[in-house]
């Protein structure tokens, strides 16, 4: 079984640096150049200072952003911009939200503690389901390797039939918070810390319930699979110690039964030529069931994606001559789809990365190279690109979320997605705790 403890955690001292909201900040993998300047320009000693390290012009080679960020995490801990709490807990974490594109108000809850890392394999209790790439790996080594802290967490998602985790995680956000921040989206983000003693196992609960069955990993795999090269390359160096923590990562645990909010990513297809677009929903009725639609209320539909359910294989196609809605005919799709277990088979991003093979000739192949295809969370923004023919759009596949108990299915299959088939919102946000691999 999984095996979670508390830990104590580095957080920023609102004596030192005022206000939480000036320091917390997005992941890396959400932050571009100038996201990232704002964040610096809101407050110097933003998280984003040490979850994205830049490069400067003084810089002797590429490893020296990691270095300084490891001076940087030095003189924080010693001036007291960050300090560690004196006794291990859990971490209760909310976060309340608007689904983008919707009126729909939602409140979700869950716990930061430590995971010890184990490989994925059949029969694992700690289960992929997305495919990693070398680069943000190495990026994520570079840093771990050069600072021994998880900066972000992995998020994880854990099965709780008895929703006793979800009382004891109300009962905490009933008390006063340790921070209390809202984002420039309007993500409302609190914390609670929660320690054992005798009259409170609230901790002891949470880390034992969550750890009852697999640990599905919803985002983070890059983190994931970092922390477990640096966990080995740390053994080799100190293969006596006993439990070290460096056997461990930060994660946020959230129930999978709860109501989670999964949103897709929107295809754009590139460089079709006016032909093939004309042709292209007549084609698509070998595989769908297609019909002519409306395009504004189709584009509002998927732009509010947030709140439908999803897996039901439903399409919308934007083109500059119309928009239409697709069902898929998954008869028509035998033969087409033969890799992987029922899970993967079955899920809408499967289905259309198999209709663009068959239809356009766009294959794996072709995704990987990033020529064909550029992807979108916005529906609107997907039919804008293609109104403006931005760098060769032609037509944009608009898609519905992936259920969250597709995700644990294909994880138990031992298969994992096609890239861009799960954005989890709200992020959980950088700079609320940090794990030292210290105990």
């Amino acid at each position: 079984m999984p095996q979670i403890r508390p830990f104590r955690a580095l957080r920023y001292d609102p004596a030192i640096v005022g206000d939480l909201g000036a320091v917390i900040a997005p992941p890396y993998d959400v932050i571009g150049p100038d996201l990232r300047q704002r964040l610096l320009d809101r407050h110097p000693r933003n998280a984003v200072r040490l979850d994205l390290p830049a490069a400067e012009p003084t810089d002797a080679d590429v490893d020296d952003r990691y270095r300084r960020v490891a001076r940087t995490l030095a003189a924080w801990r010693t001036d007291g911009t960050l300090r560690k709490d004196p006794r291990p807990g859990v971490y209760v974490y909310e976060q309340a939200y608007r689904v983008p594109g919707t009126d729909l108000e939602r409140t979700q809850r869950g716990f930061f503690a430590r995971l010890r890392i184990e490989p994925f394999e059949p029969g694992g209790t700690v289960l992929p389901h997305e495919r990693t790439l070398s680069g943000p790996k190495e990026d994520r080594y570079k840093l771990l390797r050069a600072t021994g802290i998880n900066t972000s967490p992995v998020v994880g998602l854990y099965e709780d039939p008895t929703r006793r985790a979800s009382s004891l995680l109300a009962a905490a956000a009933a008390t006063t918070p340790l921070a209390d921040v809202t984002d420039d989206d309007g993500v409302r983000h609190r914390l609670w810390l929660v320690t054992d003693d005798e009259e409170d196992s609230t901790a002891r609960s949470l880390a034992e319930i969550a750890g009852t069955g697999p640990v599905y990993i919803a985002d983070g795999h890059h983190r994931y699979e970092t922390a477990l090269r640096y966990r080995d390359e740390r053994r080799m160096t100190r293969s006596c110690e006993e439990d070290p923590p460096f056997d461990y990562l930060l994660m946020l645990f959230l129930d999978a039964a709860a109501e989670l909010t999964v949103l897709p990513t929107h295809r754009v297809v590139r460089n079709l030529g006016e032909a093939a677009v004309t042709e292209l929903p007549v084609g698509l009725g070998r595989l769908f069931t297609v019909t002519g639609v409306d395009r504004d209320s189709l584009v509002a539909r998927f732009e509010a994606a947030g709140e439908l359910h999803g897996g039901d294989g439903r399409f919308g196609l934007v083109t500059r001559g119309g928009a239409w809605q697709l069902e898929a005919r998954r008869e028509a799709f035998a033969g087409l789809v033969a890799d992987g277990g029922a899970g993967v088979r079955a899920l809408d991003v499967t289905l259309l990365a198999a209709a663009l093979d068959e239809l356009l000739g766009i294959d794996a192949a072709a995704v990987a190279e990033g020529d064909r295809i550029t992807y979108s969370k916005s529906a609107r923004e997907a039919a804008r690109l293609v109104d403006e023919r931005a760098d060769g759009a032609d037509a944009a596949f608009l898609l519905e979320p992936t259920p969250v108990s597709s995700i644990l299915e294909v994880s138990r299959e031992g298969d994992v997605m096609p890239q861009k088939s799960t954005y989890f919102y709200p992020k959980a946000f950088t700079g609320l705790v940090l794990n030292p691999h210290e105990w």
